[in-house]
């Protein structure tokens, strides 16, 4: 057996204080992994603690599409561990409304946010696992990248984009062993998705889920346990594909 099978897994939630990050981080650590948490709440550092789990924070990485970000939380993995073996990150600069009224800044905005934030995760994060032989990143990107989505062309666009580098990069790395994924997720409970779509309101709720083939929202508990296989290790066949995690709705 190799080092990484007799030890605890080292993962890096890059964003651990909102969205599914700390669902995530919680999920990763049950399954044994020792962590790296960008800007995690002291309270979710406790939890996982709790759950057998080594952890250490890196503040101040949330916009991964900043040039130190993903190199910090890489710093720390290696300094920590000397390792990393898995990485989940959540990127994304969400920008609406008709193409014929937008503005070359709007797409300034969804190309640094949706396109230069995965584009630097992966180059920084690659390299080690490439010398490694092995290692697992989990890019998640908006189901709105796999089919026309009316209101919303420079975000859906750049996804898009997001998902085909998964893909190239996922071909170029695989004969190292490394695994690259994306999920494209729509629809999802948690407060900017209600606060942007207006779910905070029972009624508009209603006829957002009248629109999901599953006829909810999904919860972040749900979407944790579906990322852990991309990156727990136990799953090791699966690379270059962007699932959506939209209840049917990209189907």
């Amino acid at each position: 057996m190799s080092d990484q099978e007799t030890t605890r897994r080292v993962a890096v939630v890059a964003n651990a204080s909102d969205y599914v990050g700390p669902a995530l981080a919680r999920e990763l650590a049950a399954r044994g992994c020792d962590l790296v948490l960008g800007d995690p709440t002291p309270e979710l550092a406790g939890e996982v603690a709790d759950l057998g789990a080594e952890s250490w924070v890196v503040d101040g990485v949330k916009d991964l599409a900043e040039p130190e970000s993903a190199i910090r939380l890489l710093d720390m993995a290696m300094d920590a561990y000397g390792r990393v073996d898995a990485v989940a990150a959540f990127t994304g600069t969400i920008v609406t409304g008709r193409f014929l009224d937008s503005e070359p800044d709007h797409l300034d905005r969804v190309m640094d946010g949706n396109l230069m934030a995965p584009y630097r995760t992966l180059r920084v994060f690659l390299p080690p696992m490439v010398e490694a032989g092995a290692g697992q990143v989990l890019i998640m990107t908006s189901a709105t990248g796999l089919r026309v989505s009316p209101g919303a062309p420079l975000y859906s666009a750049t996804r898009a984009g997001a998902n085909m580098l998964v893909r190239n990069v996922a071909a170029e790395v695989a004969p190292c062993g490394v695994q690259v994924n994306a999920v494209g997720t729509n629809f999802m409970d948690f407060p900017g998705f209600l606060a942007a779509s207006g779910a905070t309101d029972p009624d508009v709720r209603a006829r957002i889920e009248a629109n999901v083939p599953m006829q909810r929202l999904g919860s972040m508990n749900e979407f944790a346990a579906f990322c852990a296989v991309f990156l727990d290790g136990s799953s090791r066949f699966q690379t270059g594909q962007t699932v959506g995690y939209d209840g049917g709705w990209s189907a």
